[in-house]
């Protein structure tokens, strides 16, 4: 993984610096808290219900043993013993006090990590495929190009004060584990016409009031200029974008009012007239950064394992986890394994500072000392050996980290809500909490196959619900909460917006309406069908139908 250089060391310590003194102004009264909030928000500090919330950037998910154990030092002294993963690949804490948030900046850049990039109208924690340098199907690792992209953007100059926040990611293969679609700019990387490694550009996506599925503005943006053309991009919504209306201010808003081929068009003519050399990314820099994420030293192993073998007959939990959680790896005789941080009845993301230490020692034992943040709100060691896949199971295990639901129905994507945040309109925690006891049944999950279901509290979407297979959104009705289910959406290559299906739902209601979709599903889908192909094949009838049937009864 990539290791700060000195300007890396200066530029974290000299904003913690800078953020001191301006906590300590805070807190004298010297600034007022609107005085305060761009400053706060430059530094990944926001202002919930109850609290401060800090934001830790995990740029492009990848991080190591010493910094997740510094992590749960963090949750153990300034917070509640816990933190949060979210769907950018960064860790929240939701109880620091305001005068300890310079110790934690300061704790966070003893180990190479910060708070930049996680908040307020620049551009956001680039975020990419979890399994990048691990999965089979990959064209190239993405990771350096995330690296580059980071430094590149940075406290950008022309860039620091958007119209909005501004998000990137990245794939180095065909299938999209990190919903490229959705995001302002998505990059996969692709063949050049001379073999080379070029990215097909897709723009304008994002969720929100206003979602929006990302379109291609470009099929193969070499890779040195790649930063130039996303100069263009930037340059042009930072001039047209709009700053009169926040709701309006985001770059799907403009390339969905003037139209794809005039957004091309305005990109293209600041491209031409750029200064190429001077933003085009020197061949030696570039392999520099690729180093940093060469693959490990992998042993010569064959591909079968005796001893995962051995444990997938004695041991039907060890199979159950072996056939959700562990995932095929480019190199013979290992496996990627998905941590999930949704147990049973429990908080989407949540993890303990102990569970932090758990994964920390299996991470620097059997992992080759990495880890990554999932999309998904969930963990990966990328790189175990097949031979020791059952004592990482029997470790988390004893974590209670060892959940096999991972892409299952319990896999529930989930935003804090209004337990948390002041700006949802509903509660979104306990409603996944009762989905996941109501759904906790192993066989009927594995019956029902991948499935993506995400919950947002309130229109901002921060948990993704347009995309979900089943997506629900909390919604404030007179002062009371409901919730508002759509089917069909997707996040990946095949990306969709999902349909509203009829009338919002009082809480206790979603669970059961949910179980009701899922049924119908079993009962309608074709051989071989995932939940997905079968609302592709019969549209969202079939489960309005579902949904509401057992409510239109009890009202006739």
């Amino acid at each position: 993984m990539y290791r700060y250089d000195e300007f890396d060391h200066a530029l974290v310590r000299e904003r913690v610096a800078e953020f001191s003194d301006q906590v300590a102004r805070r807190a004298s009264g010297a600034l007022t808290e609107d005085e305060f909030k761009p400053l706060r928000l430059m530094n990944g500090v926001y202002l919930q219900l109850h609290a401060y919330m800090l934001r830790v950037a995990i740029p492009y998910g990848t991080f190591n043993s010493r910094q997740m154990r510094r992590l749960a030092h963090i949750a153990r002294t300034y917070d509640k013993g816990y933190g949060h993963f979210t769907t950018r690949t960064n860790i929240q804490y939701n109880w620091p006090a305001l005068t300890d948030l310079p110790a934690i900046l300061s704790d966070l850049a003893d180990v190479e990590m910060h708070a930049i990039q996680t908040s307020g109208n620049c551009i956001r924690n680039t975020t990419t495929d979890v399994f990048a340098g691990a999965a089979e199907d990959e064209i190239e690792d993405p990771r350096p190009w995330c690296e580059i992209i980071r430094q590149w953007s940075t406290i950008h100059p022309e860039f620091s004060f958007l119209p909005r926040k501004f998000k990137i990611a990245v794939i180095g293969a065909e299938k999209d584990r990190a919903a490229i679609r959705t995001h302002d700019v998505g990059l996969q990387i692709v063949r050049g016409e001379d073999g080379g490694t070029a990215f097909r550009v897709f723009v304008g996506g994002g969720q929100g009031r206003l979602p929006h599925i990302g379109q291609e503005i470009a099929s193969a943006v070499p890779a040195a200029d790649l930063l130039a053309y996303l100069t263009a991009i930037l340059r042009a919504w930072n001039l047209l974008g709009r700053r009169d209306n926040i709701h309006k201010a985001r770059i799907k808003i403009l390339v969905a009012s003037v139209g794809l081929e005039a957004f091309r068009e305005e990109v293209d003519k600041h491209y031409a007239t750029l200064r190429l050399e001077d933003l085009r990314i020197p061949e030696d820099e570039a392999e520099r950064i690729k180093a940093y994420f060469a693959p490990p030293p992998f042993e010569d192993l064959p591909k079968a394992s005796a001893p995962f073998e051995r444990a997938l007959l004695a041991d039907p939990d060890f199979a159950r986890f072996a056939r959700n959680n562990v995932r095929r790896h480019r190199q013979p005789g290992y496996a990627s394994v998905v941590v999930s941080l949704k147990p049973v009845g429990g908080v989407p993301g949540d993890i303990t500072a102990d569970q932090m230490d758990a994964v920390a020692d299996l991470a620097e034992r059997y992992g080759f000392d990495e880890l990554r943040a999932a999309y998904e709100q969930n963990l990966v060691l990328p790189h175990v050996k097949l031979d020791d896949v059952p004592t990482v199971w029997r470790a988390l295990l004893e974590a209670g980290l060892a959940t096999a639901n991972a892409d299952l129905a319990t896999d529930v994507i989930a935003c804090p809500g209004l337990d948390y945040c002041s700006l949802a309109n509903a509660r979104s925690i306990p409603v996944a909490q009762a989905l996941s006891k109501r759904l906790a049944d192993m066989d009927y999950q594995e019956r029902l196959g991948p499935v993506r279901i995400n919950m947002s509290g309130c229109i901002n979407a921060c948990g993704h619900h347009h995309v979900g297979h089943i997506g629900v959104l909390g919604v404030d009705r007179k002062g009371e909460e409901y919730y508002q289910i759509t089917v069909g959406g997707s996040p990946d290559e095949q990306a969709a917006l999902g349909d509203i299906v009829g009338k919002s739902l009082p809480a206790d209601e979603v669970a059961p309406a949910i179980q009701r979709t899922l049924d119908r599903y079993l009962q309608i889908r074709a051989e071989g069908e995932r939940f997905i192909d079968t609302v592709r094949r019969v549209g969202p009838d079939p489960f309005r139908d579902a949904i509401y049937e057992t409510l239109d009864a009890a009202n006739a």
